[in-house]
Order: C-alpha cells, then structure tokens, then sequence
C-alpha cells in the first residue's frame, strides 16, 4: 500500500498551476508534512467546513481531470488542506536578506534586544497563530510542526526583549532551503529582525534560501526575488544539504 510520503515523492508539478492548489491532500502527519515540503509544496489548511465545501466547489473539476493531485481521487476531506506551489516562488537569497538602513542605524543602539534560534520554537508557533484569518495554522497542522521541530527539521528564530518574546519566525529546513511558514513582531520591526536574523544563521549553516511562500511588497523589501518554480524544485532535488542553524545567543546589533 502506497504511502502519503510515497505519493508526495512521486508527485509531478510539471501540469500544475501557477496560482492554485498544487494537490489536496488531508495528511497533516509530520512523514506527509516534511515531504510534501520535500515535493516543493507547503499546506494550507481550510479554517471551517466552509472552506473546504468551497475549495471542493471550487476545484473539484481540476482535481477529476488529474491538473490537481490528490491522493485516491477527489475524497471530499482532501479538500480540507490545499498544497500550493506558486510559479515563480518568492525566495531569499540568504546573503540577500535586509534589514534598512533605517532600522539598521537604530539596531546599533538596541541592546536591550538579543536573538536566538530553537529557544522557543512552540511560542513562535502559537504567536504567529494568533488572531490571524484566515487560521490556517490549525491545532494538527501546529502538532505536526512541533513533531518535525522534535527531529530537527523545523527551526525558529526568536527576537527577545530583557527576557519577553517580541518576535519571532520559524520554517521547515529540506536541503539547502527553509521554508519559511509565517513571522510574528510583537514590537516594530521584530519580525524583520527575525527573519534577517533566520537567514544569516542558515547561510552559516551551509543553506542557500529562504522560500517565502507568498508574494507580497512586505516581503520583497526584505529582499525576495521570484525563482521560477522549475528552478526552485531542482535546488531541492541536487542542492547541497544544510544543517540546522545555530542556536547561540546574540545580541542584535550584529545584524546592523
């Protein structure tokens, strides 16, 4: 019997569209999870019922005519988690990723903040859950990230402020990318610290980029660039292996 991690390996983006789901798929367990980030998708749970009657009413059309995989045909609780692989794909050089020379200049007199990576990866987490709509990191989709973050394939940056949490990030690391799920800043600018911070450490750890999964102004002013998803699927194939960032302390002024 087939595997969800089976499928996901032989899983074919080449008919896959640009700017829809890639596959439905209800799998949310950690194997399912790290290797559809393998395949070059990353989920997108529906928040309610709802959602998924409408990603079936949406898509059920595609997904019969195979141009959206799922696995066994178009069972209606796939429908609750869409995988996406958008064409071309946001990512960050990890030498490219910055800060401003604003918030830079001010970074140089912050030492009241420091940063970390792994210290809190659970808080991060919850926090970039919080009030956020649609909910797509649901509670399975959290358990499975914790589940990886366990077997050192999930890695967060956090930023702290005399002690507090006041910022934070946090991915899934497959070959010489993170994958980077979602941010959260609890004072200004924390979140950009956090990702800067993220990508600094996985260059030192050997990694290459940092995907950030959706396209948007805020993220290309920290310095993403489209990659066009074929190459982005052969750097995941043939590209070198990174290793876990490092965990040290470190107080942020050294990112300015």
């Amino acid at each position: 019997m087939t595997t969800t991690a089976q499928w996901w390996a032989a899983l074919d983006l080449g008919r896959s569209p640009a700017d829809a789901p890639a596959a439905f798929c209800a799998d949310l367990g950690p194997d399912s999870l790290l290797a559809g980030y393998r395949a070059g998708v990353f989920p997108m749970p529906a928040q309610d019922e709802y959602s998924l009657w409408m990603n079936e009413a949406r898509y059920e059309e595609e997904v019969a005519e195979g141009v959206i995989a799922a696995p066994g045909g178009a069972r209606e609780e796939d429908f609750g988690v869409a995988w996406w692989s958008p064409d071309p794909r946001p990512v960050v050089p990890v030498g490219g990723a910055r800060l401003g020379s604003r918030l830079s200049r001010r970074l140089r007199n912050r030492n009241d903040w420091t940063t970390t990576t792994d210290k809190a990866f659970g808080e991060v987490v919850d926090r970039c859950a919080e009030g956020r709509s649609p909910a797509w990191l649901t509670a399975e989709l959290r358990t499975a990230l914790r589940a990886l973050h366990d077997r050192g394939r999930a890695h967060s940056t956090e930023v702290w402020e005399n002690g507090e949490l006041v910022g934070g990030a946090f991915g899934v690391r497959v070959g010489p990318v993170l994958s980077l799920d979602s941010m959260v800043g609890l004072r200004p600018d924390a979140a950009r610290v956090a990702v800067v911070d993220l990508a600094q450490r996985f260059g030192e750890a050997g990694g290459i980029l940092l995907d950030v999964q959706w396209d948007s102004p805020h993220i290309r002013s920290l310095g993403a660039l489209p990659m066009p998803r074929s190459d982005y699927l052969a750097l995941l194939r043939d590209g070198p292996r990174a290793g876990p960032p490092s965990g040290e302390e470190r107080p942020v002024w050294r990112l300015g």
